[in-house]
């Protein structure tokens, strides 16, 4: 199995950066892993920590039609160049953290994806550069306000709700390009995306690469690749579940959305 490296919030308060044992307990790092944090002799029992989301970005960077099949189903075309837009970073929940579905939409859609974290200061990068600046791989829930994206024709507001980005539960270093991406509602058996991350239109270095051209991108940074075919509603009261080969799964309930003050910590 594939080293997982989580941050984890204990019941007393603290944030580590660690990397889950196989027994659920968190060997704990000094510093995020991707700023050179070295393992500790500290270590965390089960039970006396919470995951959160694996890294805290300071923006997320999304890639929108980037399979041929789900353009398709967009009533498009794949675009010429990565599509682009940002998801603000109060969008982030962890695994198992409600998706609070808000009184302004009618239709909120699930996007299973594969996320990048940045490990390094990423600016005008080749492909070849940029690759080596992904430090690794994650899942992520690009949850949208359908109803909303085609209204405002733009998609800030669509995107950018709080708890609009399930990310986790995990970082893993490597993930295979023949790695499949699955999203599952919930107790269905049958998925309803699956796909092989290979069928990308614009592969991970090419991405990060395209968008250093654009912005910086900094450590710790996310970047969402694009989702495959098969996007469709969810219901408050629902479970959605993004599985990819390599990493795991991540696992989101949907609750009608809390009064204002109340956000769930990322």
């Amino acid at each position: 199995m594939a080293q997982r490296y989580v941050r984890v919030q204990t019941t007393t308060g603290q944030l580590f950066y660690g990397l889950l044992l196989l027994d659920r307990r968190v060997q704990v790092f000094d510093a995020p892993p991707w700023l050179r944090g070295q393992a500790t002799e500290q270590y965390l029992e089960p039970g006396s920590y919470r995951l959160l989301a694996p890294c805290a970005p300071s923006k997320i960077v999304a890639v929108g039609k980037n399979y041929a099949k789900h353009a398709a189903e967009m009533g498009g075309e794949t675009p010429q160049e990565p599509l682009l837009f940002l998801k603000p970073p109060t969008t982030v929940i962890a695994h198992e953290t409600a998706i609070q579905y808000p009184p302004q939409s009618q239709r909120v859609d699930y996007e299973g994806e594969l996320a990048l974290v940045i490990g390094d200061r990423c600016c005008d990068c080749t492909p070849e550069e940029a690759q080596a600046k992904i430090w690794g791989y994650t899942i992520a829930n690009d949850v949208t306000a359908r109803d909303l994206q085609k209204k405002d024709n733009q998609w800030t507001r669509a995107k950018g709700f709080d708890t609009f980005c399930p990310l986790g539960p995990w970082i893993v270093r490597e993930i295979s390009p023949a790695a499949q991406l699955q999203t599952f509602i919930n107790d269905d058996p049958n998925p309803v995306q699956s796909a092989l991350i290979s069928e990308m239109t614009y592969p991970p270095e090419f991405l990060v690469s395209y968008i250093s051209q654009v912005m910086t991108l900094l450590p710790g940074d996310v970047v969402l690749t694009g989702t495959p075919q098969g996007i469709g509603s969810l219901h408050v009261g629902d479970r959605i579940r993004v599985e990819i080969e390599g990493i795991g799964c991540l696992e989101n309930p949907v609750e009608s959305r809390r009064p204002a003050g109340v956000v769930a910590i990322a």
